[in-house]
């Protein structure tokens, strides 16, 4: 009796939707100067430098917000980036109080 297996492997992608820099800009209505710039001062991370700037969709969300900052507040840039650094330890620290009560 000859007896066949066979090895089926399955994976699950995660395909990510990757826009370039003019795409990001059209999509915030902003020169992708000002892109480069939110780039450069830390505001916003690509996922590809060279040969051209790459950007996960999800960067759009937070240009917004830099925008609303900056338009509605009157926050610039410098203060963008610590208003966002000042979020991300909030949560930080809103994670670590979650972790101490569950124990």
């Amino acid at each position: 009796m000859n007896v066949q297996y066979s090895i089926v492997v399955t994976t699950q992608t995660c395909i990510a939707e990757l826009l370039d820099i003019h795409e990001v800009a059209r999509d915030v209505d902003l020169h992708p100067n000002m892109i480069r710039r939110f780039v450069t001062l830390g505001l916003i991370d690509p996922v590809h430098e060279k040969p051209k700037l790459i950007f996960d969709v999800s960067v759009v969300p937070r240009i917004q917000k830099i925008l609303r900052l900056r338009n509605d507040l009157g926050i610039n840039l410098n203060g963008i980036g610590l208003v966002f650094d000042l979020l991300d330890k909030i949560s930080k620290l809103e994670e670590e109080i979650v972790h101490y009560k569950m124990k």
